[in-house]
């Protein structure tokens, strides 16, 4: 009897860990706070694949850049360091001008034409992916940009001299043609780059004003629409293909889930957030028309340079997203 009940104790050992190995266990990386909108968007898709996969595959998902910070994440996910990520697509606009393209001044600025401008760019963007061995899973919009500054602001002149985080190249360019210094500072430190100096303006969402705690650090915020920008989902695409053709097809679903998600989080985030930066003492205005006239001759400016630098490709590009705005 003793020997039976080691014998089978023995066997159930053996066939667990036979299920053990046979897991599978995958990384995801992103640079955005566990209570962020995107990050929970990602957290419901992780669960649902799981579960989808009967055990077969586990995900962990390191947020707030607690694992790689943003500018690596996408190259992470190339090489298999790790086999999820999320960014910010406009911070590798050096890499390719596709990437950038929402950060356009006013160019994708409402959430009825973000809708078509992913309807034209989503496929482009997923071919580019696939090159570089990454599969898109989905975008996600950020809520509309705003203006964070330490002082008042009544013109673009008001912004000349300062210290002006930029996320991304056109956000780089755009400090430069206010007469501002561009600061490139991720998300995760915003808080120390004001507290120290290294900044004193930006251009963000009230998402992320109120992740970094911006009732700290600054005074004025003004909400001009600007543009949309996305953060992009995606695999490393040999990961992705060793999935069975079910899970695969359950991650798809789970994708268009989480980018359902994300939307309604981001169009919620626009009034919930910034009410909440109001309840912390922010002076939130109306941005005034002579501020907004200059950002929009700035925009205009962006545009063309945008297309000279995409080139053939990316000026028809955005000639179709133009017209099917119109």
């Amino acid at each position: 009897m003793i020997l039976r009940t080691l014998a089978l104790v023995g066997a159930l050992l053996l066939a667990t860990a036979g299920r053990s190995e046979a897991q599978t266990r995958w990384t995801m990386a992103t640079a955005y706070p566990e209570a962020n909108y995107h990050t929970q968007a990602i957290r419901g898709l992780i669960a649902e694949v799981e579960a989808a996969s009967h055990g077969s595959l586990a995900i962990t998902l390191h947020s707030n850049a607690s694992l790689l910070p943003l500018g690596q994440i996408k190259r992470a996910v190339q090489t298999g360091q790790a086999q999820m990520g999320e960014v910010l697509l406009g911070a590798y606009g050096n890499e390719d001008p596709l990437y950038e393209m929402d950060f356009i001044p006013f160019l994708a600025d409402t959430w009825d034409r973000i809708l078509k401008f992913n309807e034209v760019t989503v496929p482009a963007l997923e071919a580019r992916m696939a090159r570089q061995g990454l599969t898109l899973l989905y975008v996600a919009s950020w809520p509309s940009q705003a203006f964070y500054a330490k002082a008042e602001l009544h013109s673009v002149d008001d912004l000349r001299g300062a210290r002006f985080r930029a996320q991304s190249p056109i956000i780089s360019r755009m400090a430069e043609l206010l007469g501002a210094t561009p600061i490139t500072v991720q998300a995760a430190d915003v808080p120390q780059a004001f507290a120290t100096g290294i900044a004193n303006a930006m251009i963000t969402s009230a998402q992320t004003g109120v992740d970094s705690a911006a009732w700290d650090y600054c005074r004025y915020f003004y909400d001009v629409g600007f543009t949309l920008t996305r953060n992009a989902v995606f695999v490393n695409t040999r990961a992705f293909q060793a999935l069975s053709p079910e899970l695969q097809a359950a991650f798809r679903t789970a994708s268009a889930g989480a980018a359902a998600r994300a939307r309604a989080g981001a169009q919620e985030s626009e009034t919930v957030m910034t009410q909440r930066l109001r309840d912390h003492g922010m002076v939130v205005g109306r941005a005034p028309e002579t501020l907004l006239t200059g950002l929009r001759r700035i925009g205009d400016i962006q545009r063309e340079e945008w297309a000279q630098k995409a080139g053939p490709e990316g000026r028809a590009l955005l000639e179709r997203y133009l017209a099917a705005i119109r």
